[in-house]
């Protein structure tokens, strides 16, 4: 039989349910939403400098373009989900579409770099009730057999983003469309969010509510409030030559991660549903996997930010010709995706050699920056960056894999959103802690100076994302197995069967 699109599919057997009529039109208003969120969290790394020198702000004003979203996103995930399976999962996807839309027109005609920022921190809190529920959408409507296919897809959509997103912003804010300048950067995501919303409404299947589910409200604010505390001193501290109530702030934020943790076991243990389970943390393959993964993304978001910074303001570069000059490292990380499939025997190998690779890719990036000086140009950088994202993706992809192998089935839930909400806090710290360093170097060096500080940064970081890979279990969790019991997965020898392509993606 032929579906709705036009895709052949095989007869069901009397009684077997049909399948969704209209899931794969529905899997690209997914992707476009997907589409969305990835283009908005890498375009302000171009647009930055062309953003302040227009409506002013300081320069913690760039860091918080990135970190602002990253941070929302984080603090929206850990409870965006659920909302999906208390209201519906197309109503708050919707609902979602809605908001980032308006948020980003809110972005566009923005005058004061404080409404540029509130617009960003609605962005990513409307951006984490709209993700999620894509990809819950996608594991009720597509078979099994299908979701392989499905999922698969989102590999070379998000690699063709990330290639092209920085490209896009640079040529958009270099055209000036109609005197829009940088604006259009966040313009362009009004077609995009009203293809998902009307999309949304007519193609996403309905969904009864459930509420199965209690919303852990102090929870969710607690985790707001510690990772609000950290972020904010360390943006601002260096603009006010870090006074005491920075460090106080750092002090707080900590202790209330602290309490944090504390409110979630005695939640657990009068029979509430956390935030987070507690058990998680008693695992050292999850446990190591946060540091991993808090340190790694971290790393690689303040990568992108002060390249990007020091190719237009250290040497020049027009914002197309930096976004440009970035494409090596992007298909470099593509490339490792692609391949990744075929290493996953080799378990966290793979992310040793990974990161062995990048070291390699920085080391070489510094050496073409210290030779050539202000006269680089970026078919000289190619070779180091195409290695550094080669190695960036040989970690990221097994990444998530390889930390849910240490959990109890039951657990995956939980665990795979905490993953995520740590990897957007990743890029949120990233632009905190490595644009701090990069602009503190500059009050007494110039941008090539501050750019190779901040290189080393990355080195020390990497340095520590090795060690903490030891700490997960050799080998991702076969297809079809039983969640790891306490540590029972550790050191397993057995290398893992393969799991189906752009499974990662789903968790």
């Amino acid at each position: 039989m032929t579906d709705a699109v036009g895709l052949t599919t095989l007869a069901k057997p009397p009684g077997a349910a049909e399948p969704y009529r209209w899931r794969w039109v529905a899997l690209f208003v997914i992707l476009a939403a997907e589409v969305m969120d990835l283009l908005d969290s890498l375009v302000t790394n171009i647009a930055a400098p062309a953003i302040r020198q227009d409506i002013g702000g300081g320069e913690s004003t760039i860091q918080w373009l990135g970190a602002a979203y990253t941070l929302a996103m984080a603090i929206g995930l850990i409870t965006g989900g659920r909302l999906g399976d208390i209201f519906g999962r197309r109503r708050m996807f919707m609902l979602g579409a809605a908001g980032f839309t308006l948020g980003s027109l809110a972005c566009g005609v923005a005058q004061e770099p404080w409404q540029l920022i509130a617009a960003r921190i609605a962005q990513g809190l409307l951006g984490a009730v709209m993700l999620p529920q894509g990809l819950g959408i996608m594991k009720e409507i597509f078979s099994p057999s299908e979701q392989g296919t499905a999922f698969g897809l989102f590999g070379p959509v998000m690699g063709l983003s990330t290639v092209g997103g920085p490209i896009l912003a640079g040529w958009l804010i270099d055209a000036d469309f109609a005197g829009t300048g940088w604006r259009m950067i966040f313009l362009i995501n009004i077609p995009l969010g009203l293809f998902a919303l009307i999309g949304g409404r007519v193609f996403l299947p309905a969904q009864a509510e459930g509420r199965t589910v209690r919303l852990d409200l102090v929870g969710a604010l607690l985790a707001a409030l510690g990772a609000a505390t950290v972020i904010y001193p360390l943006v601002q501290g260096r603009e006010h030559d870090w006074p005491l109530w920075a460090f106080a702030l750092l002090a707080v934020g900590v202790a209330v991660f602290g309490v944090f943790g504390w409110y979630e076991a005695r939640r657990k243990a009068t029979g509430a549903d956390p935030l987070v389970e507690p058990s998680l943390f008693a695992k050292r393959g999850f446990s190591g996997g946060m540091v991993l993964g808090l340190i790694f993304f971290t790393a690689m978001t303040g990568f992108w930010l002060t390249f990007s910074l020091y190719t237009q303001l250290g040497l020049h570069y027009s914002p197309l010709k930096s976004g440009l000059a970035g494409v090596p490292a992007s298909i470099g990380m593509v490339i490792a995706f692609v391949t990744s499939q075929a290493l996953q025997r080799f378990g966290r190998k793979v992310m040793h050699a990974g990161l062995l690779v990048m070291l390699a890719g920085v080391l070489g990036l510094m050496y073409t920056l210290h030779s050539q000086g202000a006269g680089v140009t970026p078919w000289q950088t190619v070779p180091a960056l195409l290695v550094t994202g080669l190695g960036m993706g040989l970690v990221m992809a097994p990444f998530f894999g390889m930390v849910l192998a240490s959990v109890d089935t039951h657990e995956t839930g939980s665990a795979s959103g905490t993953l995520t909400a740590v990897q957007q806090l990743g890029g949120a710290l990233g632009s905190a802690i490595l644009g701090t360093v990069f602009f503190e170097r500059l009050k007494t060096a110039d941008f090539a100076n501050a750019e190779q500080l901040t290189l080393w940064f990355e080195i020390g970081m990497m340095a520590v994302v090795f060690a903490a890979i030891f700490l997960l279990p050799k080998h991702a969790r076969p297809e079809g197995a039983e969640g790891a019991q306490g540590e029972s997965t550790e050191g397993a020898d057995a290398p893992a069967e393969p799991r189906k392509e752009g499974e990662h993606q789903a968790v």
